[in-house]
């Protein structure tokens, strides 16, 4: 009778290990995603049109696919420098960066809609840099952000 929890035991430890054999833990997030705020803005230049990072990558995916603290915070570092930067143009009235801010803001949420929290605080991030728009830029760069952030909603 003593054997038998041995073997219970036993047969767990083989089948945790089994679990484990295969899984390599988190995808690391594309480096793409990591480069620059000023590589995220020149990708940015496409919008409303489809944007993705030199590698492919979709800017959505960089918000998705950051799984460590680490990917969190760099990828969160590089996307709210670039919002913040696009924020500035767009409320000195650039309307093309406002319509890159929107996409942005879009690609974020789209990225964190199926994700845990801290995703979506990264894309909460991204989007406060938008809310200085609320009171300046014009009918212009309103319009605009809208547009971007359907866009990057949608294909983002």
């Amino acid at each position: 009778m003593a054997r038998r929890p041995a073997v219970l035991l036993a047969v767990a430890a083989a089948l945790g290990a089994a679990a484990g054999c295969g899984s390599s833990g988190p995808k690391p997030v594309d480096p793409a995603c990591l480069a620059t705020p000023g590589a995220i803005e020149r990708a940015l230049a496409r919008a409303p049109a489809p944007v993705t990072l030199a590698s492919g990558t979709r800017l959505s995916d960089c918000v998705s696919g950051a799984e460590t603290d680490a990917d969190l915070q760099n990828a969160g570092l590089v996307l709210t420098r670039a919002a913040d930067h696009l924020a500035g143009r767009a409320q000195r009235g650039d309307p093309q960066a406002a319509l890159g801010l929107g996409y942005l803001v879009g690609a974020a949420r789209r990225g964190a809609a199926r994700t845990n929290g801290t995703r979506a605080e990264l894309a909460h991030r991204v989007e406060s840099a938008a809310r200085v728009l609320a009171d300046g830029g014009g009918p212009a760069v309103a319009s605009a952000l809208q547009r971007g952030l359907r866009a990057g909603e949608a294909s983002g």
